[in-house]
């Protein structure tokens, strides 16, 4: 009697420890089943790839899975929405991208648009947007930029990719103030980095975690943020809006599935999102970036996403 009722506790405890299991990792469909493919549509070692490598490492123990991250580049970040758009809607192949995605649409370089993924939600925001110059730069602040800019038409060059969270500060920034910048289609981060570093451009619009060590070398050196309020990572640098141009932008490093895939998989994957962001170790590491952990979930990412929209298409029509 003693020996059924040890198996019968036996089996009891298994059949409990595989159920948490299944709790902690997925759905009960055992979710996931396999290692996760994150496809990053931009290339290795911008502010896109860190953000992501970082929450990735995070959500692996989470999700219980591996987590491979795949840049895939071309065309703006369309190659690799593409990918995952194509891919099987299983919750096994997922993206992570930014605003970029957006400004494709609207400026006619793709038909994607926000109806074709499902959300799982944000874990980062970006609110240290800024314009960069060279220490030898002869601009000291965003007023002398203006200033030269407005008498001295196109002869400030600064670096883009068209259709990219660059192009459209550009383009707000000259509604904004008047001046008509010479924009170049440079490339990705890395590549207009380099076009700064070579002194092939006068400005780079970037984020200032991506230019951390430039700044604190003293190579490189900001005009300001385009936020709200200055950063508390930087609180020397001053905004836009305190030179008097009223800009502020939020860049969303949001994560999406096919439209096809399952809510209850989404949701797994969400609900570990949220746990990552919460993760105080999570938050030291990616501050270390200068950007913010801040968790919006799928309803207010897709919420934030499309009042990016109506904004950048706003621009758009008023600057053609």
């Amino acid at each position: 009697m003693k020996k059924h009722l040890t198996i019968l506790l036996t089996s009891l405890i298994v059949l409990l420890l595989a159920a948490c299991s299944n709790t902690a990792t997925g759905d009960e469909n055992g979710y996931p089943t396999k290692p996760i493919e994150v496809v990053v549509p931009a290339g290795a070692g911008g502010d896109t790839d860190l953000n992501t490598r970082t929450l990735a490492k995070y959500l692996e123990k989470e999700l219980g899975t591996s987590i491979v991250v795949s840049n895939v580049t071309g065309s703006g970040g369309t190659v690799g929405v593409s990918k995952v758009l194509d891919a099987e809607p299983d919750g096994h192949t997922v993206l992570a991208f930014h605003n970029s995605m957006l400004l494709n649409n609207i400026y006619g370089l793709s038909d994607q648009s926000l109806e074709d993924l499902k959300f799982a939600g944000t874990g980062v925001l970006d609110q240290s947007n800024t314009f960069m110059v060279s220490k030898n730069s002869q601009f000291k602040t965003l007023e002398e930029l203006i200033e030269y800019a407005k008498a001295n038409p196109k002869k400030v060059t600064v670096a883009t990719e068209m259709g990219s969270m660059t192009y459209i500060q550009i383009m707000e920034f000259q509604e904004l103030t008047g001046v008509e910048l010479n924009i170049v289609d440079i490339g990705g981060a890395s590549d207009k980095l380099t076009a700064l570093l070579g002194g092939r451009v006068d400005i780079f619009p970037t984020s200032l975690g991506f230019v951390k060590s430039y700044i604190e070398s003293g190579d490189f050196v900001s005009l300001g943020v385009i936020a709200d309020e200055r950063l508390e990572v930087a609180p020397d640098i001053p905004t836009f809006k305190e030179q008097g141009v009223d800009m502020t932008i939020d860049k969303v490093f949001y994560w999406g599935f096919p439209k096809d895939t399952p809510d209850d998989v989404v949701n797994v994957f969400s609900s570990a999102m949220e746990k990552v962001v919460a993760n105080e170790e999570f938050q030291a590491e990616i501050h270390e970036y200068w950007v913010e952990p801040v968790y919006l979930n799928r309803e207010e990412t897709e919420t934030k996403l499309q009042e990016l929209y109506d904004h950048y298409e706003t621009i758009k029509n008023t600057t053609e």
